[in-house]
């Protein structure tokens, strides 16, 4: 029996399975809110040897999904004008992408180099203890070693926690064969339910919202509604809005941002050391 990371309660062994194809890893599944964790990840330096593993060939097309998403979720639930951070952000492309749409992102890493978004990073703001409109954390909860200690952390710099990760079901008979488990990578060591998330937000007393498979919400903001309900258009209104579409084909959510790709070149020329 281990000690669940979420709620504290017991868990259980449930397999066992090869990491990087060479060290066995145990499995346990907590018996309260069914979090599962990987027991003593010693191999975690070697996993991440690369920062981005070698196996992820769908890095820029989901980085471009998760932009668009964002866009759209901001635009509906947030203020758009203010500064955001993107929480374990990688090579920096997903920041690049969303300042490309106008939207003043920065990145926040540790172990990986930025490479699209330098002179980006929270690093490069002045102010100290700064806070933001909304933290995003894309591909990221599966990776921490200690979800509440990181949590935590994240709330340091923003009310509100917008992220991804797969759920699986409490119930799932073959859970051993799941492939977001990814072994091969061995990079992947928490793994969360609906049941999970709620634990969480009642700990941090936080709200906790979910699209009920990938996208998550935990905020101490308290929506009237989940911010990522859609509401199924009426036929009255897909008439309207194919109409409009003749007028306007590309109209959307109404944003009055501008690009900052012409801006963010701009300033780094100004800067004492740019790059090359």
């Amino acid at each position: 029996m281990e000690d669940c990371k979420i709620c504290k309660a017991a868990s259980k062994f449930i397999f066992k399975k090869r990491i990087l194809a060479k060290y066995d890893a145990d499995y346990f599944q907590c018996q309260t809110c069914h979090f599962i964790q990987v027991k003593n990840p010693f191999w975690l330096d070697e996993a991440y040897e690369h920062a981005i593993s070698p196996l992820d060939t769908g890095l820029v097309s989901r980085n471009i999904s998760w932009s668009t998403f964002a866009e759209t979720f901001i635009l509906k639930n947030f203020d758009p004008h203010k500064q955001f951070i993107d929480y374990g952000g990688g090579c920096g492309l997903f920041v690049r992408l969303m300042r490309d749409k106008g939207f003043d992102f920065y990145r926040q890493d540790n172990y990986c180099q930025n490479l699209f978004a330098q002179y980006f990073d929270v690093t490069n703001l002045k102010s100290a203890g700064l806070r933001f409109e909304l933290l995003t954390a894309f591909e990221l909860f599966e990776h921490l070693v200690d979800p509440m200690l990181e949590i935590d952390h994240m709330l340091m710099f923003s009310e509100s926690l917008l992220f991804s990760t797969e759920l699986h079901s409490p119930n799932d008979k073959d859970i051993e064969n799941w492939w977001y488990l990814s072994p091969s990578s061995g990079q992947h060591i928490s793994f969360f339910t609906e049941d999970s998330f709620r634990m969480i937000a009642k700990t941090l007393n936080l709200n906790y919202y979910s699209n009920g498979a990938t996208l998550h919400l935990l905020s101490r903001r308290n929506f009237k509604e989940s911010p990522f309900k859609t509401n199924t258009p009426t036929i009255l209104f897909r008439i309207k809005k194919r109409l409009d579409a003749l007028v306007c084909p590309t109209q959307e959510i109404q944003s009055d941002l501008k690009s900052l790709t012409q801006v963010d070149n701009e300033y780094i020329e100004k800067t004492k050391n740019p790059p090359i």
